[in-house]
């Protein structure tokens, strides 16, 4: 089954009234590839027509530039590939294939536990270790769980900022309460989007977690969308960078 097909069903649910499952099961770890310390977050959900079950966003603590991988699950064993460019991004994650895809000769392969997971990148005659451990996770698949701080790398980054989502759970649910916009350079979050969402929809479409937060240009600004679950298909919310007061403004 294809994205498409499943976000309109998804859409008649909503439409309907008719109570439905989450979609989301994501697990944030903290650890290194080699010596250069990394954070990393996974995304498990059922397969689509091309078989990946896995999906996720790690950066380097160094650059903060978040990558896009994808792979698959066989028991413990995780068999993970990044996203090189534009073109593969919209091939794989938002296009979606009807064949299998194959991980072999993916960087990744990791070996997941309880606590964390151990494994190797590997990529040409270069091979390091990797060790991470499993700092917090969220499910709202079924009764809603959360573990620790989840704070989401999402993909979309300018060519200073990253931006990640710290999401919290409440009477109303799971969602996003804050988006932080971090500069690449200095490491730190710069400014923080805060969430008047009584109904907890932030950062809760049905996509890839990791993309519930989208970058444009127009006019040659930097733009931001969040996307909120509700209203039949969803909603979101856009945000322009000002370029005098550096910061993101909500558009009207």
């Amino acid at each position: 089954m294809g994205r498409g097909l499943i976000a309109a069903l998804f859409c008649l649910l909503l439409g309907s009234g008719k109570a439905f499952a989450g979609w989301y099961q994501v697990e944030n770890y903290e650890g290194s590839i080699g010596s250069n310390p990394v954070h990393l977050s996974l995304q498990r959900y059922g397969s689509f027509g091309s078989g990946i079950t896995v999906e996720g966003s790690y950066f380097y603590d160094a650059s903060q530039s978040p990558v896009a991988i994808y792979g698959t699950a066989e028991g413990a064993r995780l068999s993970l590939c990044e996203i090189s460019d534009d073109r593969e991004f919209e091939r794989v994650l938002i296009m979606g294939s009807k064949t299998p895809v194959d991980t072999a000769g993916c960087p990744f392969t990791l070996d997941v536990g309880e606590s964390g997971a151990t494994g190797f990148w590997s990529k040409g005659a270069d091979k390091y270790p990797v060790t991470l451990k499993k700092v917090a996770s969220l499910d709202d698949t079924g009764d809603l769980a959360m573990e620790g701080t989840v704070e989401v790398p999402f993909w979309a980054q300018t060519a200073t900022d990253r931006f990640a989502g710290t999401y919290t759970k409440s009477d109303a649910g799971i969602c996003m309460t804050r988006l932080r916009v971090i500069n690449k350079k200095k490491g730190k979050a710069v400014q923080e989007i805060g969430f008047d969402d009584p109904d907890c929809n932030a950062g809760m479409l049905m996509t890839p977690i990791y993309m519930n937060v989208q970058k444009w240009v127009e006019a040659g600004k930097d733009v931001i969308s969040v996307n909120f679950r509700g209203g039949g298909a969803g909603y979101t919310e856009d945000y322009a960078f000002n370029s005098k007061a550096k910061k993101y403004r909500k558009r009207k």
